[in-house]
């Protein structure tokens, strides 16, 4: 499988892309503005079919291009507790960029905690990690020893927690519970910023230790 990460536009949040060359399909992850234009050339590149697309959660950087995925016909995935945000986007308006065009995000599967999802002929294990929002979720690839957090945490940071439906003890508990208990090797592929991995965060990151 094949992993690649563009910071896109309006505050550069990151885009994911698994590619599985040998079923030419690949799966975005997240959907910030210019996410469809740049996953139709990833396609175009790989000779692949775009079979899915995840959002980690709701917030409006991460689905900005959303219905352009459901206009078409893509299958979406996202959690229940963000669903006003996926609904109704425009809400989020007061801490979003002046002047964005924020439409409603038709989700077609609904994830939930340890669901384990077959695409791309492996297995993608959903973990809920909540904190930053209440729906933010994680994807974990034990197959590629990769895991797409969405903004649980970053390298030597954390997500927001002072926005509606944040919560530092909450976001703790997750990152202890379900980021740090992955294997050490892992590579964390966060929502903003660089890569880094669980064993780096685990052993440096200055607001939650492992």
């Amino acid at each position: 499988m094949i992993i690649e990460s563009q910071e896109l536009p309006p505050i550069g949040t990151n885009a994911i892309a698994l590619i599985e060359p040998t079923r030419k399909e690949c799966v975005i992850i997240d959907a910030p503005e210019e996410a469809y234009a740049w996953a139709q050339q990833v396609a175009e590149k790989h000779g692949c079919t775009i079979v899915a697309l995840i959002l980690t959660h709701g917030h409006w950087d991460h689905i900005l291009d959303g219905h352009k995925f459901v206009s078409a016909g893509i299958p979406t995935y996202g959690h229940a507790d963000d669903t006003r945000m996926f609904e109704a986007p425009a809400l989020m308006a007061s801490y979003a960029m002046p002047g964005l065009e924020m439409l409603p995000v038709s989700i077609t599967h609904w994830v939930k905690a340890g669901d384990q999802l077959e695409l791309l002929g492996t297995t993608m294990e959903i973990r809920h990690v909540p904190g930053h929002c209440p729906g933010n979720v994680l994807v974990y690839l034990e197959s590629e020893k990769a895991a797409i957090v969405g903004d649980v945490i970053f390298a030597g940071s954390v997500g927001r927690y002072d926005l509606p439906g944040g919560d530092f003890e909450v976001l703790k508990k997750s990152i202890q519970t379900q980021v740090y208990t992955l294997p050490d090797e892992t590579t964390i592929y966060p929502g903003h910023g660089p890569t880094t991995s669980v064993i780096q965060e685990k052993a440096s990151n200055p607001f939650v230790r492992g």
